[in-house]
């Protein structure tokens, strides 16, 4: 196995870890569960999942040089944020507005990951080399910055497995369960 195929492997495998994540958060997710957060500041699972693959979508996107996905589940999706937002800088007010169907957040993070796949398959030792952002030092290049969207995707997917966890603990004010899933 050549240096790139290996390296093609592992980045396939961790964006296929976010992707199997995703389809097992958002599987028998409720609107309500989806769109609870444990408190006013807090995130939900809905916005979680929703960030995590606008942030995959934008920033792969932006390397391959494609247009988002996100346009082709904007009006579905109907949100009140500004046709590019991709969540960074959020507010609570943001984050409670941001009431998406799993169902709807489960396709756009399959596009998005099958858009993420197409661009790994044509990647080359020079493409991992581009350097993609010369602001910081050392610049930042393609190779980078995939590692860190895996990161940054794992990162949000264990916050919203984790708000998951709350939610279905969580009880009504008359001592009831509340079914989540």
């Amino acid at each position: 196995m050549s240096d790139i195929d290996a390296a093609k492997g592992l980045l396939a495998d961790g964006f296929g870890r976010i992707r199997e994540g995703v389809t097992q958060l958002t599987t028998g997710l409720t609107d309500e569960t989806g769109g609870w957060r444990p408190d006013p500041e807090a995130n939900s699972v809905t916005w979680l999942l929703w960030h995590l693959s606008r942030v995959q979508d934008d920033h792969v996107a932006g390397l391959a040089g494609v247009d988002q996905v996100w346009p082709r589940y904007r009006d579905e999706a109907g949100l009140p944020l500004d046709p590019d937002d991709t969540g960074y800088g959020h507010t609570p007010g943001d984050v409670a507005a941001v009431r998406v169907p799993a169902a709807l957040l489960d396709r756009y993070q399959a596009e998005v990951h099958a858009a993420t796949l197409t661009y790994l398959d044509g990647l080359t030792s020079a493409e991992l080399a581009r350097v993609v952002d010369e602001q910081w030092d050392p610049p930042v290049t393609a190779a980078v910055r995939l590692v860190s969207v895996i990161d940054d995707c794992a990162k949000h997917l264990g916050q919203a497995d984790y708000v998951l966890g709350l939610a279905d603990r969580r009880d009504t004010t008359d001592g009831t369960e509340v079914a989540s899933r």
